[in-house]
């Protein structure tokens, strides 16, 4: 029965230690996470507006108001708005935390008391044990020498799991201190972010006042804006024409190439058909000096029978019905690869934004005016590099009026172009890896530097911001 009341002592401390780590470890695993991801988007995001407000400056400089200076200024506005969800969203995860560690001090609290009523009860189980039985006369009353052992080893196990209470009880207490310290810790960074939040909304109110005062000196020039708009669209139809018909000369190529090969499979086929013919009659003659006049009859009869020019064409073609596209397997391999790096392609140059997004969308100070975007504008520093998204070969380069230098990089049947470049650093035919510089950014006579990037997937354009990495 003693052994059992040592054993039971050390079981509790044992539960009560796992208890508590057990209790806590799921919300502070759930808390961690949420708090990686949010400290992740909170630094992007910061980054993204430092970028932003650094173009702005530089376009700022121009004496007039342009809309690459309203564009930037849209673009740090939703940044700053996000920031500040972002800080909100901080404060709340901060209340969570807060809370949860206010409920482990409690917890903890609630530990302490019941690890100090257990050593109580264990210190007068002992008082009223040494009243009642002598230490040294219970040992020594044993009737043998393994029941001596017996005592001395239960008296010795019984110290100890006092010891060790005491030392669970300091643990306890340190890691409640601990507890009550992050809460006070966690109180004070929540204060400061409430500061932060309320600079950064002071900072947003003067951005939207910019924006209008830039808007309304914008909405003065709606005729040269128009006019702006008018060219902006020949150069895009301009540069789709220009795109839409190099990709359809490639097409032509791919057939023409085709072409060649079927003729040549074709030839191939009937040759092999002429050789077995041959090897068949000379196979006949043979065997016709050696036999009898009925058996020449028999092997006359036995030659193979001419193959249908359908089959004949169906075998030269069977070999080549990998694609429909008629891409060779190199093309097929590269346009595979790059249909896996949806959302994984870097962007074309290392710092920007997007300044128009893809497709129809309302002009940002003509009312009522659409706009349509084969592609994205990335708005950047002046004198920024343009490099390749991924590897390819070099189709196109040209200029077109409205648009400076373009690029056409192909990847099988998919294509990235990059347009508005000063000057361009690659040939046609030439291989690019990813990140490998092809040109240099545009800047336009307002001192905007925007690159517009396109991807194709045959003559079908596509949304290029599904395929860059997220910023």
């Amino acid at each position: 029965m003693k052994y059992r009341v040592v054993w039971a002592i050390g079981w509790k401390v044992f539960i009560l230690a796992f208890g508590l780590c057990w209790l806590t470890v799921g919300r502070v695993m759930a808390q961690q996470r949420n708090r990686q991801q949010l400290e992740k988007e909170k630094k992007q995001n910061v980054e993204k507006v430092s970028q932003i407000r650094a173009i702005l400056r530089k376009t700022s400089s121009q004496k007039q108001a342009t809309l690459g200076q309203l564009k930037a200024l849209n673009q740090e506005i939703a940044a700053q708005s996000k920031q500040i969800n972002l800080l909100t969203e901080d404060v709340k995860l901060m209340n969570s935390e807060i809370q949860e560690l206010r409920r482990s001090s409690n917890r903890l609290q609630k530990d302490l008391e019941k690890l100090k009523k257990e050593y109580g009860d264990m210190l007068y189980a002992a008082d009223k044990r040494r009243q009642q039985v002598n230490p040294l006369g219970f040992l020594f009353s044993a009737e043998s020498f393994n029941q001596l052992v017996a005592r001395y080893k239960y008296l010795q196990q019984y110290s100890e799991a006092r010891k060790g209470q005491v030392r669970q009880m300091e643990k306890v207490r340190q890691e409640m201190l601990a507890k009550q310290q992050d809460v006070e810790r966690k109180k004070k960074q929540q204060q400061g972010t409430l500061v932060v939040q309320v600079n950064e909304s002071k900072r947003l109110e003067g951005l939207k006042d910019e924006k209008n005062r830039v808007a309304e000196e914008l909405s003065e020039k709606e005729q040269d804006l128009r006019t702006e708009l008018a060219e902006s669209r020949k150069a895009v139809n301009r540069l789709e024409a220009a795109i839409t018909e190099m990709i359809r000369r490639e097409i032509r190529e791919r057939q023409e190439r085709e072409r060649l090969a079927r003729l040549a499979r074709l030839k191939a086929e009937r040759e092999r058909i002429a050789r077995e013919k041959a090897a068949a009659a000379a196979a006949a003659k043979a065997a016709s000096t050696n036999e009898p006049e009925a058996g020449k009859t028999e092997t006359a009869e036995a030659k193979p029978a001419e193959a249908a020019p359908e089959a004949v064409e169906r075998a030269a073609r069977k070999p080549d019905e990998r694609r429909n596209n008629l891409l060779n397997e190199e093309e097929a391999a590269l346009a595979s690869s790059f249909a896996a790096s949806r959302n994984r392609l870097p962007w074309p140059v290392t710092r920007g934004f997007i300044s128009d997004h893809y497709g129809v969308r309302p002009h940002p100070v003509l009312k009522g005016v659409m706009q349509d975007n084969p592609g994205i504008d990335i708005q950047t520093n002046p004198g920024e590099v343009v490099r390749a998204v991924y590897d390819g070969v070099v189709q196109y380069t040209t200029y077109v009026t409205g648009m400076y230098n373009i690029v056409a990089i192909q990847h099988g049947d998919y294509y990235t172009v990059y347009a508005k470049l000063k000057s361009v650093s690659v040939q046609v035919g030439q291989r690019v890896k990813a990140r490998e510089v092809i040109g240099v950014v545009a800047t336009d006579k307002d001192g905007v530097a925007e690159v517009q990037f396109q991807v194709w997937k045959s003559t079908s354009r596509m949304n290029p911001e599904s395929w860059l990495i997220d910023r």
